[in-house]
């Protein structure tokens, strides 16, 4: 879509497992890319999976595959629109290949949620809010749950519109 509508100086903002995706998508087009924001979320690097990158979410995340999906347990079917659905497990298998130099030139700032009364390293993505650090990315914290998008939405827009 970005290629095919001509977007540019684009804000691609990456939640949880969306770290991935937003990752794949500025290696394939980062001269298209003003920032990168990872919202508690994946900082991968070239050949990690969800698995790889964090080997101990990995039984976390297998405890709720069904079927090959993993179905987290605020997924419901009868959730009206906007919802979340069942995810591939593959997904979280196969390994991110990145091929593009200029990725490393493309600016990103991270949002590391902590829930409340918990310290930052004790969150499942500390790791990657680290290596967000080494890459000298705003780091920003937020005292909210995994999903201040529904939790704290007002907080939330407001932190990322001050930093995009």
């Amino acid at each position: 879509m970005i290629v095919f509508e001509n977007l540019q100086d684009i804000v691609l903002v990456g939640h949880s497992y969306g770290g991935m995706v937003i990752t794949g998508v500025a290696d394939r087009v980062p001269e298209r890319i003003r920032k990168l924001i990872y919202l508690d979320a994946f900082l991968p690097i070239d050949g990690e999976s969800v698995f790889t990158a964090n080997p101990t979410g990995r039984e976390r995340i297998r405890s709720m595959e069904k079927d090959g999906m993993i179905v987290p347990p605020w997924v419901k079917a009868d959730q009206p629109f906007p919802k979340d659905v069942p995810q591939s497990i593959k997904t979280f298998s196969e390994p991110i290949a990145l091929k593009n130099p200029k990725l490393k030139e493309v600016p990103g700032v991270y949002i590391l949620t902590v829930d409340p009364g918990k310290k930052p390293d004790e969150d499942t993505f500390f790791i990657f809010a680290e290596r967000a650090k080494k890459r000298q990315w705003k780091y920003l914290e937020m005292i909210a749950d995994h999903n201040p998008q529904w939790s704290k939405p007002l907080d939330l827009v407001s932190l990322i519109e001050g930093n995009k």
